[in-house]
């Protein structure tokens, strides 16, 4: 309740700020308070002193070596682009927050676009004007226009790599850095982190790795953002004791709250619980760092993918309590979760039914799991027929309402639904997974034979079968949930 309050008492004496000298007074005060690393406080700052014709000072202050990046947000950056670009002569400032926007990995929307265009009409940059309308438009607009310009330099080709990565298709990302080496066009330290990014949703280990090579190959300046890209690349494609030894590596000044909050979430997203809650525990100790929600993300899910309920619950009670960080919807997922996977179905329950916050359907569909996997088959049911009267076109909450009914046989309520699913034309997405080979990227779908080899694909999948039973394994059938022979199990999908 105090740090509420407080938070609500600085921005009252923000809105009654009207000269520099009381703005300077007004952020040695936020220093003391630590809100120094407050959205809603830093963008109502920079709104006073963009008000106040001094927009220089605070984004030197937001913006300076020793602001954490976590606390950037899209309106904040909006709100500083949109100071300059209506500045007679810093509209150029304004297209570097831009970048540095795209740098920080935080999304453009429709507010962005206006000011950036025109910032780019105010300094005569028609290519930039065009990629930067193309990424507003989407994918197609921004190929196209891309295509037709002038690519002399790494600027048009970060925006677009950078847009790839932002509208999900970190495959295009790579390829267009690849045909940026073609052109000889050297990339800058953005392009290298908007490639990492590509990376890291990728699962591409050895590309990754070739990227790292790349970087010292071509002396790209190594700020603490490339080092965070670098990090967070390793440890999310499975290599987490490279990732930590980048960390170990990074000079101590220039380690962030992300680079530690990088490493804690690698390690519990592969199984290293303990270790994350160890690694917790020394950040706690560090000069000038305090975890902040995403820190917690990362270690309740750690506490959760490694079973650990008690630190689970230790660690959501210190982040309210000693940390005055209010949960948000995904906090609750990571404890439902943590409660789900060690079978604790009616702790989970009742800690939903305790929330604040209306449970989002994520949420609802990882209690219907739950509830199947251990036998509390009722409680599923109705959970799911709920979810289904709330959002009925949604394909996995129908799947897991078929799949709790096979797991009791009652084939004909599973066939039920299955008729329901086809009647609103709601079909399940297939299975896919990717492989990367020699640096590129195959994905395969369940089922699909589309590609050119498809045949020798599938004959390899046989002869590793075969060399499996060979050694002694058995196919667990038990998963896939169909009216049929263990026998045709063993080849068929889980439903």
């Amino acid at each position: 309740m105090y740090k509420r309050a407080t938070e609500q008492d600085c921005l009252t004496l923000l809105q009654l700020c009207n000269s520099l000298s009381k703005l300077s007074q007004l952020h040695s005060f936020f220093l003391k308070l630590g809100f120094q690393s407050n959205p809603l406080i830093l963008t109502k700052f920079t709104t006073i002193s963009s008000h106040l014709n001094v927009i220089d000072y605070a984004s030197s202050l937001i913006f300076s070596p020793e602001s954490e990046p976590h606390c950037y947000d899209s309106f904040l950056f909006n709100t500083v682009i949109k100071a300059y670009a209506e500045t007679n002569s810093f509209k150029r400032t304004a297209i570097c927050y831009y970048r540095e926007m795209l740098f920080y990995g935080v999304g453009p929307n429709n507010y962005t676009y206006p000011f950036v265009l025109k910032a780019c009409a105010g300094i005569a940059d028609l290519d930039l004007g065009k990629t930067v309308h193309g990424c507003e438009n989407g994918i197609d607009m921004a190929e196209m226009l891309f295509d037709e310009m002038s690519k002399c330099d790494s600027v048009p080709w970060s925006a677009m790599i950078g847009g790839y990565v932002r509208w999900g298709v970190p495959n295009e990302a790579v390829k267009l850095f690849r045909k940026m080496q073609i052109a000889r066009v050297r990339p800058d330290e953005i392009t290298m982190v908007m490639v990492l990014s590509a990376c890291a949703d990728l699962g591409a280990l050895e590309l990754g790795r070739w990227v790292e090579s790349y970087i010292h190959q071509e002396k790209v300046e190594k700020s603490t953002e490339l080092w965070n890209a670098l990090i967070d690349m390793f440890a999310k494609c499975g290599d987490v004791d490279k990732a930590l030894r980048l960390f170990r590596n990074m000079c101590a000044s220039k380690r962030s709250i992300v680079s530690w909050t990088s490493v804690i979430t690698g390690m519990g997203t592969h199984g290293r619980g303990l270790e994350a809650v160890t690694f917790f525990e020394e950040m706690k100790k560090a000069a000038g760092l305090v975890p902040d929600d995403v820190t917690f993300i990362g270690l309740l899910s750690a506490c959760s993918h490694s079973g650990l309920v008690d630190k689970g619950k230790q660690y959501f009670d210190a982040m309210v309590n000693e940390f005055g960080i209010t949960p948000r919807i995904e906090h609750y997922g990571c404890m439902v979760d943590l409660f789900s996977r060690v079978g604790l179905v009616k702790e989970a329950v009742e800690f939903v039914s305790k929330m604040p916050i209306d449970p989002n359907p994520v949420i609802w569909r990882t209690l219907i799991a739950a509830s199947r996997a251990n036998g509390e088959l009722n409680l599923g049911e109705r959970i799911a027929k709920e979810l289904m009267s709330n959002q009925p076109v949604h394909e996995s909450t129908y799947i897991l309402l078929s799949n709790l009914y096979a797991k009791t046989m009652a084939w004909e309520k599973k066939s039920t639904i299955r008729r329901a699913m086809g009647k609103k034309g709601i079909r399940k997405v297939p299975g896919s997974a990717m492989i990367e080979l020699a640096g590129v990227i195959y994905e395969f779908v369940a089922g699909d034979r589309t590609h050119k080899e498809h045949q020798k694909i599938y004959q390899m999948v046989d002869e590793m079968e075969r060399r499996l039973k060979s050694g002694g394994y058995g196919a667990t059938t038990s998963y896939v949930l169909l009216d049929i022979d263990d026998a045709d199990k063993e080849g068929a999908p889980e439903s």
